[in-house]
């Protein structure tokens, strides 16, 4: 493949030196840098040590000025995306870092029940169904103020919750895309414009019949959750980037096939 334009992510002392090789070599390349004036350093330090070159006949007389021309500078991720190849060289900067490469931090399960204070069974059959779901024990939700028109008062039990990290996170999204996602009726796909521009997505399940795991005859009432993927990264586009890269049903999409 031929590359035309290359990306670096990170300016300093070895990402310098890439983009330096990079310019030498007569190819545009795109330096990326968490604030312009770092960029405008590293670029300085390009040019000076250009200048040697020719000084020293390693270069044609001209040909530093040519090649800090073909460097641009930006401090924003979405101008890396013409490149053909971005290099990561942002192992000095974490920040940089954990901007630009997301991953999946937690999941969140969500079961809210208005009638909870009326219905204790219903509460402890949606604990209990969370809990066969996820394969950990869920977290009975209270309201934290009161509210007269509702007929709410603090400390009342509203619903249940669930957080998933590490290895069950992983787990949960994989039975929920393989074994979950093909029972639901007339499925057509999630949506694609439920993230919150923070990187965090979130969508609604109508019930928990999907589940190979809920047995139907002992259902004590058919319910809805909600289900957030939250991300370490806080821009949409990446984190739906990250969701594609996994296989995620958009609607209007075809899935990537996951290895």
């Amino acid at each position: 493949m031929e590359i035309a334009k290359v990306g670096v992510v990170g300016l300093g002392t070895m990402g310098a030196g890439i983009a330096q090789l990079c310019v030498e070599a007569g190819v545009d390349t795109v330096g990326r840098e968490v604030s312009l004036e770092l960029a405008e350093k590293a670029k300085a330090r390009i040019a000076h040590f250009l200048a040697r070159k020719v000084e020293k006949g390693q270069l044609e007389a001209g040909a530093d000025a040519a090649a800090v021309a073909r460097l641009t500078l930006t401090e924003e991720v979405a101008d890396l995306a013409g490149c053909d190849l971005v290099i990561e060289a942002a192992f000095e900067d974490l920040a940089v870092k954990q901007q630009l490469f997301a991953r999946l931090e937690k999941v969140v399960l969500n079961v809210g029940m208005g009638d909870a204070s009326k219905n204790p069974k219903q509460l402890e059959a949606a604990v209990e169904e969370l809990g066969l779901i996820t394969g950990q024990r869920a977290v009975v939700t209270r309201a934290k103020k009161a509210i007269a028109n509702f007929g709410l008062r603090a400390g009342m039990p509203v619903g249940a919750t669930v957080t998933l990290r590490r290895a069950r996170m992983w787990e949960f999204l994989d039975r929920f895309i393989s074994l979950a996602i093909p029972r639901i009726r007339d499925f057509r796909g999630l949506p694609s414009r439920s993230f919150d521009g923070r990187g965090n997505y979130t969508f609604g399940i109508r019930e928990q019949m999907i589940f190979p795991e809920i047995d139907f005859d002992k259902v004590e009432k058919i319910h809805g959750m909600d289900i957030t993927i939250v991300t370490s990264t806080d821009r949409d586009d990446l984190a739906m980037g990250l969701l594609r890269e996994l296989g995620w049903p958009f609607r209007g999409e075809t899935p990537q096939k996951v290895a």
